[in-house]
């Protein structure tokens, strides 16, 4: 079977599409999405909309924080509100409707697809919304999750960056840097973290959507870098005329 995904789409449309058309295009078959549907972007009802479709047809969708964050606020005043992280939540909370609400606020934190786990942060501590940003933090999420039978690849969003793990001889993980578009062999004999980086929010300074490609027959990973029109996405951004512009300049510089 060959997966897609899809993490931190952080309501942008148009980086949503872009990935999603680039999936399909090489033959996925099954589509994964890691939680963080909405925040930081100008449409999140069309995002909820597509994830709640592709559930409807047996896909996974899984939460995260700020799609918590979306269902429920802080209220203004609260230390909470002035996070980054909650910038924006209110105004994110009021483009949903209530089933839309419901269908984030119901979404599962971790879930197993094809022999993988699948998690929007860390396994061992799935609603504490840990970065699996290192090497200590990647061997205590695969740990956690080697304690589930079978599972010997961990695959997590949250972190914004293509990064892969993998267990050696020893205990410890060495950390690998993926090239977007090359295969690589992740056999079960070994055990593996990945993050697959942002749909909607790259970090890394390169403005193109992440997402990646999991074949659970041959075993084989492909990170992907797809462009897409982020100028719309972030005029839209900026079309809200409430949420803060940095935003659309994130999505600009890829920062």
């Amino acid at each position: 079977m060959k997966l897609a995904l899809l993490s931190d789409i952080h309501s942008n449309r148009q980086a949503l599409d872009a990935c999603m058309d680039h999936a399909r295009a090489q033959g996925a078959q099954h589509f994964v999405w890691l939680g963080d549907l909405v925040g930081y972007g100008a449409d999140p009802g069309y995002v909820v909309r597509q994830a709640m479709a592709l559930v409807a047809e047996g896909h996974c969708v899984i939460g995260g924080n700020h799609d918590a964050l979306a269902v429920h606020p802080p209220a203004p005043g609260d230390r909470a509100a002035s996070t980054v992280a909650a910038q924006g939540a209110g105004w994110t909370h009021n483009q949903l409707t209530p089933p839309e609400r419901a269908f984030l606020a119901n979404l599962p934190l971790v879930a197993e697809v094809g022999g993988v786990l699948l998690v929007h942060a860390s396994a061992d501590a799935p609603e504490r919304w840990r970065y699996v940003d290192n090497e200590a933090v990647a061997g205590q999420c695969l740990d956690a999750a080697a304690q589930r039978p079978g599972i010997r690849h961990v695959f997590c969003g949250h972190v914004h960056r293509q990064t892969l793990y993998y267990r050696g001889t020893g205990r410890g993980l060495m950390r690998f840097a993926p090239q977007p578009g090359v295969a690589i062999p992740v056999a079960p004999r070994r055990q593996w973290v990945a993050t697959i980086g942002s749909v909607g929010q790259p970090r890394d300074g390169d403005p193109r959507a992440m997402y990646a490609l999991l074949d659970t027959d041959a075993w084989l990973l492909r990170f992907e870098r797809v462009p897409y029109d982020h100028a719309a996405a972030a005029a839209a951004i900026r079309a809200t005329n409430a949420m803060p512009d940095y935003f659309a300049l994130r999505l600009e510089a890829g920062r």
